[in-house]
């Protein structure tokens, strides 16, 4: 039987690295990996999913079975600053894909995020009223709406936080910048009043595939740990793992002034994928463990 074509939309990026890992140890894949670069391999497209023709243009070229929009304006401050871009990248771009993959029935999974919500309240299901604070948080709710319009079948993964030591050097990686700081001598300030439940990148990426490559799932899905845990309690306890001192860790306390607004308890709770994925991502304890492992 022929391997099913499995598009990574953003396979250059910290995910994407750990995404595209986990499907060709799979053997059922054959992997494209999608791009803004592309450094000329066989197995590789450039594509800019703010531009509908490029998107159009892989897609008739490759016609993917199986698509994983990992590409993204991620960084909640560049939002801000830059609402259009951030538009044009996380909405836009996301309604492009879409499109294409209902033109040519290919199965859809999207990252999206628990800035949806304004984190007023700790715990958080999957029916619960969006409400966000930031550009990045409403832009990706715009990206979910016509997702779940223009593609019913498309699976929606909500995370808070994703940590691990990245597989690819130039990603934006969270713990590869904190733990060069700290090795360098320099202080990390965390927030004290930023509530997460985080999950590794490599579990994160052993669940995705395993969802995209289900034609039973769709619709939108929580994952994360089972506990939630303060990013100050998480660079106190990421530091003692990594052999650094625990003084470099600092506490915020209050939120810094330009930055973007931040819910307090983004809090997912996993009963639903739980009761549907075979993998537990479990504890944050146990999540932590997984990204030095």
């Amino acid at each position: 039987m022929d391997r099913k074509r499995l598009l990574i939309i953003g396979a250059q990026g910290f995910l994407g690295a750990f995404a595209e890992q986990e499907a060709r140890s799979r053997g059922s894949y054959e992997v494209i990996r999608g791009d803004r670069t592309n450094s000329g391999a066989a197995d590789g497209e450039e594509v800019d999913i703010t531009n509908a023709a490029s998107v159009n243009r892989v897609f008739e070229k490759r016609r993917p079975d199986l698509v994983l929009l990992l590409a993204a304006m991620s960084d909640i401050d560049r939002c801000e600053a830059s609402p259009e871009e951030a538009i044009a990248a996380n909405t836009w771009g996301a309604e492009h894909v879409a499109n294409a993959c209902a033109r040519s029935a290919a199965r859809l999974l999207f990252t999206s995020t628990a800035a949806v919500f304004d984190g007023s309240k700790r715990g958080y299901c999957e029916e619960d009223a969006a409400s966000p604070l930031s550009v990045y948080g409403k832009t990706k709710l715009q990206a979910e709406n016509s997702i779940k319009d223009l593609l019913p079948s498309a699976v929606i993964l909500r995370f808070a936080l994703v940590i691990g030591l990245a597989r690819r050097v130039g990603t934006n990686a969270m713990l590869d910048k904190v733990i060069e700081k700290w090795k360098a001598g320099a202080p990390v300030f965390f927030p004290t009043r930023e509530e997460r439940n985080p999950v590794d990148a490599a579990s994160l990426s052993k669940i995705m595939v395993a969802m995209v490559g289900d034609d039973a799932m769709s619709g939108v899905y929580h994952v994360g740990s089972l506990d939630s845990i303060s990013r100050y309690e998480l660079g106190l306890r990421l530091a003692a793992r990594a052999g650094v001192s625990t003084e470099l860790v600092r506490p915020q306390q209050e939120p810094i002034l330009g930055r973007a607004p931040r819910g307090e308890h983004h809090f997912l709770l996993t009963d639903k994928i739980r009761s549907v994925c075979p993998f537990e991502v479990g504890s944050c304890a146990e999540v932590i463990e997984r990204c030095f492992a």
